[in-house]
């Protein structure tokens, strides 16, 4: 086979994604509705004995409840970035640039839990802020909403804080190790109503995938109204679905403006 020089399978790369390739084919299939509750590493090996003790088991360590115990001891959004910060369990913090927290404004009306941070999120630590965050705040632009409006605000995060390797999904035991502080972070920042953007998002909080059949249909999540929506990437790749995104974004704000009414 040709060899190929690192200029050249740079443009390959971007061309492709370009085209709107976002992941890799693996040579195992995966089932990615498979979410456990409770996750266990691989046993350590046992220490060797001592001259005046015998063997000691180290301590097998589980990331979930370790993670349920770190964000439920968070009691400020401030704390729930420090302990995500701190916590050392999950793979992608190792690969990744930045820990991608949130943006926009805490206590907004409307938070927006997107799936999982790419190159740009990665590099600049915030997310939403590539062609599918441009899109998205254009979006919310057009019901009069935006991340940086005092008036109208919106608050983002993401299912995983840090980048999957090569754009990838989420791995089972990825979500279900980041899920506690996805859930305190819900808690802590208080919206009125959650948009669940994508199907990792959707597999996170609802334990359920397929968003073009779970778009549009309100449910709830963490105790709050919850709207599925197609993620901005996806309606990039399908213009056509940008129709069926602004019903659910009418649907939405109509969703607003009736508890403004009732609150009166």
């Amino acid at each position: 086979m040709e060899s190929v020089d690192f200029d050249t399978a740079r443009a390959l790369l971007d061309w492709q994604i370009e085209l709107g390739a976002d992941e890799c084919i693996g040579n195992e299939p995966v089932d990615r509705y498979a979410l456990p509750d409770r996750l266990t590493k691989p046993k350590q090996p046992e220490e060797k004995p001592h001259l005046t003790r015998g063997p000691v088991r180290m301590a097998e360590r589980d990331p979930v409840a370790e993670a349920q115990d770190a964000a439920q001891s968070a009691t400020t959004l401030e704390e729930l970035r420090a302990a995500m910060e701190a916590f050392d369990l999950c793979e992608l913090k190792r690969g990744a640039r930045n820990m991608v927290f949130s943006d926009g404004i805490a206590g907004a009306p409307v938070m927006i839990i997107g799936e999982a941070p790419g190159r740009d999120e990665d590099r600049t630590g915030q997310p939403f802020v590539g062609a599918a965050g441009q899109l998205l705040d254009k979006m919310f632009a057009a019901i009069d909403m935006g991340r940086t409006r005092a008036d109208a605000p919106i608050y983002i995060t993401n299912t995983l804080p840090w980048r999957p390797p090569h754009n990838r999904d989420p791995k089972p035991e990825e979500i279900a190790m980041m899920k506690p502080f996805l859930q305190r972070h819900i808690e802590l920042a208080d919206p009125a109503v959650l948009v669940v953007m994508g199907n990792w998002a959707c597999q996170a909080l609802l334990s359920k995938r397929g968003i073009t059949r779970l778009r549009g249909e309100w449910t709830v999540a963490v105790d709050k109204p919850a709207l599925p929506m197609c993620h901005p990437a996806y309606l990039l790749r399908n213009p056509a679905a940008k129709r069926e995104a602004w019903a659910d974004l009418l649907n939405l704000k109509a969703a607003l403006d009736k508890s403004k009414d009732v609150s009166r």
